[in-house]
């Protein structure tokens, strides 16, 4: 518990000679953003996730079948344009060797198109879904395409167990590499707190949802991008270690 314990910490509060420097924090950030912009497109959206791509491929699945509460052009669009911004966020940051640099453009693009998506959903501000809502799949490819421009950056940055959007390799490390060891190690500490920050992204993005409406919500997810380019631009002129290629 100890090791668990200094792992989480050390995650939060990087120490100087951290190899990803303060990275893990803003990871952290994008995290508790993937679970607020879920929260809003499986709630509002017609089923459908914009950044965890798995459960699309299952949702799509369900829609093809017939099962109710499902929408093939919702599930096709989220997919599609996660597609295109991962190729988009992978060109922006392709020739970017620093680290800090490469987040902070990545989480300008993402900042620019949340922020559109909030206006888009602001056209209908009422509370409750948005399966009536006349830009419903603009909302819907807008917020996609930020998420895959977003993944496609944290791919590059390359931190291990914090990929802000997907926790099943996480979940199973945590528990394989425990069984393996015969005790919790510094790890698992950080992909508890990626476990967790997401968590922590779903509850909020859902009580935005159902005490206050979607755009709330989707304003709160391009906040958080703010923050962590915000946080990127501190680093933009480090020449630590840290800012190399991973």
């Amino acid at each position: 518990m100890r090791s668990l314990l200094r792992g989480a910490w050390h995650t939060v509060v990087p120490g100087p000679g951290d190899r990803h420097g303060p990275l893990p924090p803003m990871l952290l950030g994008l995290t508790v953003l993937s679970g607020v912009i879920d929260a809003v497109s499986y709630l509002t959206m017609d089923h459908v996730f914009v950044a965890n791509q798995t459960g699309n491929v299952a949702f799509l699945a369900f829609a093809l079948t017939g099962a109710p509460g499902f929408s093939i052009a919702a599930s096709v669009i989220a997919l599609a344009f996660f597609a295109v911004g991962s190729f988009v966020g992978g060109r922006l940051v392709r020739t970017v060797g620093h680290r800090s640099r490469a987040l902070l453009r990545g989480a300008l693009v993402e900042t620019a198109l949340l922020g559109a998506a909030t206006a888009v959903v602001a056209v209908d501000s009422a509370p409750g879904p948005l399966h009536a809502h006349p830009y419903r799949y603009l909302a819907i490819a807008l917020t996609a395409l930020a998420m895959g421009v977003q993944n496609a950056v944290v791919q590059v940055l390359a931190v291990p167990d914090l990929t802000t959007n997907v926790m099943t390799k996480t979940i199973a490390g945590l528990f394989t590499d425990s069984a393996v060891g015969g005790r919790l190690e510094e790890r698992a500490g950080r992909q508890v707190l990626s476990v967790l920050a997401l968590a922590v992204g779903a509850v909020l993005g859902a009580a935005l949802v159902l005490h206050t409406n979607a755009t709330a919500a989707v304003a709160t997810a391009a906040a958080l991008a703010v923050a962590v380019g915000l946080a990127a631009a501190r680093y933009a002129r480090s020449t630590a270690p840290w800012t190399g290629s991973p």
